[in-house]
Parts: C-alpha cells; sequence; structure tokens
C-alpha cells in the first residue's frame, strides 16, 4: 500500500512531466523574438485581410475589420507584434517545437479567430 507521501509524489511526478511537454512561460515570452514564425504570422494576417477585403458588407463588425484590414496591408509587421502575444496565450498547451513547426493552415486559423479582438477601429 502507498503512503501519502509516494501517492502525492507519484502525482506531481505526472504533472512535472506534463508540464515538461508544454511550453511553460518563460519559453513563450522568449518566442516573441522568433522572427521566422512572426514573419509567418504576418502574412497570415495579410491572408485575412484580403478574405477581410472581399467579405459582405453585412459581415460581423465589417467596418472594424476592414479597418484592421488596411492597417495590415500597410504595416503586416506592426499588425502580427500585436497580434503575437495573443496567439502564444492560445497555443499555450503545446511544446514550443509544436509552436514552432505549426503549419500555414493551423497559424492563418489562429490569426483569423483573434482578427475581432484587434478589429476595434482604432
Amino acid at each position: 500500500m502507498l503512503t501519502r507521501v509516494q501517492i502525492l509524489q507519484t502525482c506531481l511526478g505526472r504533472l512535472e512531466r506534463r508540464e515538461d511537454n508544454m511550453a511553460d512561460y518563460a519559453e513563450l515570452f522568449n518566442l516573441r523574438n522568433d522572427s521566422a514564425l512572426l514573419n509567418r504570422v504576418a502574412i497570415a494576417c495579410v491572408v485575412a485581410a484580403g478574405e477581410i477585403r472581399n467579405e459582405p458588407p453585412s459581415t460581423s463588425n465589417h467596418n472594424n475589420r476592414l479597418v484592421w484590414a488596411r492597417e495590415a496591408f500597410e504595416s503586416p509587421q506592426m499588425v502580427a507584434g500585436k497580434m503575437w502575444m495573443a496567439l502564444l496565450a492560445a497555443n499555450k498547451d503545446l511544446t514550443v517545437q509544436q509552436i514552432q513547426e505549426a503549419g500555414d493552415a493551423a497559424i492563418q486559423t489562429r490569426v483569423n479567430e483573434v482578427v475581432d479582438l484587434f478589429a476595434t477601429g482604432s
């Protein structure tokens, strides 16, 4: 029969192994300097802007989305930089390697998901 200490050590060991697989906060913060990944996010912002430009005017938040799209076309790196931390937070359960090796479709999906957070018209 296991003692309470052994049970606790077993549980903590499982928790530590799970956390070892996920990027910790320091690793997520350090990813903000990953220029290759940030460049891919910038392109995903431009692609999202192109889609917004062609969406029907009846789309929810359309006018603010158009303002955001124009900004994305004019300054994709700046727009990507603004979105970057939201995207990292959305992927907090992944490893650094999984984040860095994310496919274009996955990046595009995440960018599309957070556009309205940034499309405020200002």
